[in-house]
């Protein structure tokens, strides 16, 4: 057992923390569904941008990154383009304003204002409720696997059996740990809504930020007397058509990680991960807590600026720490326990086993709470938005649309319930967490890709073809795992986009175009570029003076240079803490003029 009596109490004032917030903000929640939901549409974007930061600042994405690291170095910078996290530079860039524009409570709801409120947008409608919920289950599931493997590192079975009365599978152990954390997040969330859950992630964000500034000063002061054994070209963010690294004179074991990962062919997953994560990108954001988030804002403009603050405040901070423990990891790396009862040697260890090993007392106990806070601020923030596709757009749309108050409150409580019962269940029976991942982001993401983009660029798709596309996308993604077992859901991605495209126009022209008095309204309310014309004109023919869109090449422009300012936000933290002088200038002038670019450009421009 690694926690001392101080490592203990901090954890559980973090935990009692976290429900006395739940208790106070309690009534407030409860004023309307806008409020639970929502926050009743009244918070800052600093602090939905500090929430919505923390909320990725997941341990199991942590846990994830931390490993990436260490097995591919500085390559490891482009591999969370599988999400991709450029798609916030999008959203900053122009998807946030569109979507809140739209002034709606979920994605769902959403899609009757581009497709009309009448029977034949129905199936669009539920089919976008059946995508929201489905990976929900999976980031909720994705959660609980990352905080149960990380728990168990802290808290040994063999200490804890003596005190629980029945006995329980190495195997299911970190399941058991996963549950116990689950009911803190479950509490919060489901009596304080989107209100409860900012102000606890913006508690977070403080530890981890403390938290990650602290393991980056402990491992420079490491490695100013130790050197850093690592293949050639660990330090080089560059890569040729092969991967080309090898560990076979240093932990021959990576290279066995590598294998089983499937990444050796660095350009073709670099290229793969552009393709679908710039289409992804163009999509807008999919039905989560991300969306959420957004609908929560006071505005437009306010929407825009959450979305940019979040690479702001999250990849420095997060950086930092991920750099700081896999230095300490490999300096150290004899002293690590990588050995998992039943699977052997798992590198996903390499986290929680640096944190065991090289935190001080005192701050063992802030990091962990701040970890914990990690995995109930992405659970809290799913499960939110969860409830509200089921509250919102199942409940209150076809069962009980004059439901009170106090109906809606309890209808959130059971509908948050059964989302945990299942994910769960779900969690019994994946394997590990890059398992669970690679599925979300090769597998569900790109199925919601063509779709969602034709939904925002192209006048004549309509609610059959949404609904077609969907399922389209859905059927592959569900069944490709067995169909191509082995195989990256990346590198599937291509079929599953032509299926669903099919699927789409198939849908599209076997049907008449949605009315022209909803498209109009869409069109002057989101006022999007792309294939609007024919709307464009019936628009302008009874309002002269209304202005088309025509900012795309300048969006265009400002998303490549954010994508580069996004980029040197992740490699000034890993120079920083590598001591690596010259790069982490170039990497320093980068942000500079892309700084000066972007607010030039984008910030200035924006609504007021």
């Amino acid at each position: 057992m690694s926690l001392s009596t101080i490592d203990v109490l901090i954890v559980l004032v973090y935990l009692f923390l976290t429900i006395l917030i739940g208790l106070l903000l309690k009534k407030k929640a409860q004023k309307s569904k806008d409020s639970y939901l929502l926050g009743g549409k009244s918070l800052p974007w600093y602090m939905l941008g500090l929430s919505n930061a923390s909320g990725m600042f997941d341990i199991s994405g942590t846990v994830w990154m931390v490993t990436i690291l260490f097995v591919y170095g500085l390559k490891s910078i482009w591999l969370p383009w599988l999400w991709p996290i450029f798609n916030q530079i999008f959203l900053m860039i122009f998807l946030s304003m569109w979507l809140r524009r739209s002034n709606v409570t979920t994605g769902a709801e959403w899609i009757s204002t581009r497709f009309g409120a009448e029977n034949d947008s129905r199936n669009s409608h539920l089919i976008m409720v059946i995508f929201a919920l489905i990976m929900g289950l999976g980031y909720l599931t994705y959660g609980f696997i990352g905080l149960g493997k990380f728990i168990e590192i802290f808290i040994p079975w063999e200490f804890l059996n003596h005190y629980i009365p029945f006995q329980i599978s190495e195997k299911y152990v970190p399941h058991f740990y996963g549950i116990i954390f689950t009911c803190f997040a479950i509490f919060y969330s489901l009596l304080g809504g989107m209100m409860s859950i900012v102000w606890a992630d913006v508690l977070q964000y403080i530890i981890m930020a403390v938290s990650g500034i602290v393991i980056g000063i402990i491992a420079m002061n490491a490695l100013a007397s130790n050197e850093l054994v690592v293949p050639n070209n660990w330090f080089n963010p560059f890569f040729g058509w092969q991967l080309d690294m090898d560990w076979s004179t240093i932990i021959s074991e990576v290279n066995q990680k590598i294998s089983e990962d499937g990444f050796s062919l660095f350009t073709v997953l670099f290229m793969m991960m552009i393709f679908k994560g710039v289409l992804v990108s163009f999509a807008g954001p999919a039905p989560n807590y991300d969306m959420q988030k957004i609908l929560s804002t006071k505005s437009e403009r306010e929407a825009a600026l959450m979305s940019g603050s979040v690479s702001l405040f999250l990849l420095p901070i997060r950086y930092l720490m991920i750099t700081g423990f896999v230095v300490l990891a490999l300096l150290f790396y004899e002293n690590l326990d990588l050995i998992v009862p039943g699977k052997g040697l798992d590198f996903e260890q390499v986290l929680p086993s640096a944190i065991n090993q090289f935190v001080p007392i005192g701050f063992l106990g802030l990091l962990l709470s701040g970890l914990l806070a990690a995995f109930m601020s992405t659970f809290a923030g799913t499960l939110n938005a969860a409830q509200a596709y089921i509250v919102n757009d199942i409940y209150l749309k076809y069962y009980n649309p004059k439901a009170n108050n106090r109906e809606i409150q309890w209808m959130n409580y059971g509908a948050g319930s059964g989302m945990v019962v299942i994910s769960i269940i779900f969690g019994f029976f994946a394997d590990d967490v890059n398992d669970v991942l690679q599925w979300i982001v090769g597998g569900l993401y790109g199925s919601y890709v063509a779709a969602n983009i034709l939904k925002w660029y192209w006048w004549r798709f309509n609610s059959n073809g949404f609904f077609w596309g969907m399922v389209g996308g859905l059927i592959p993604a569900l069944t490709f795992r067995y169909i191509f077992p082995g195989i990256l859901d990346t590198y599937t991605f291509p079929l599953m986009l032509l299926t669903s495209l099919i699927a789409c126009l198939i849908g599209t022209y076997t049907s008449d175009p949605v009315d022209k008095e909803t498209l109009k309204k869409f069109y002057k309310t989101v006022r999007p570029w792309g294939l609007w014309k024919p709307i464009h004109d019936l628009v302008e023919a009874e309002e002269p003076n209304f202005k088309r869109n025509e900012d795309f090449k300048r969006d265009i422009f400002n998303i490549l240079i954010g994508i580069i300012w996004q980029i040197s936000l992740i490699i000034i933290p890993i120079y920083i803490v590598l001591m690596k002088i010259l790069p982490l200038l170039i990497g320093i002038a980068i942000a500079i003029l892309t700084s000066l670019l972007l607010k030039k450009n984008w910030f200035d421009r924006l609504p007021t």
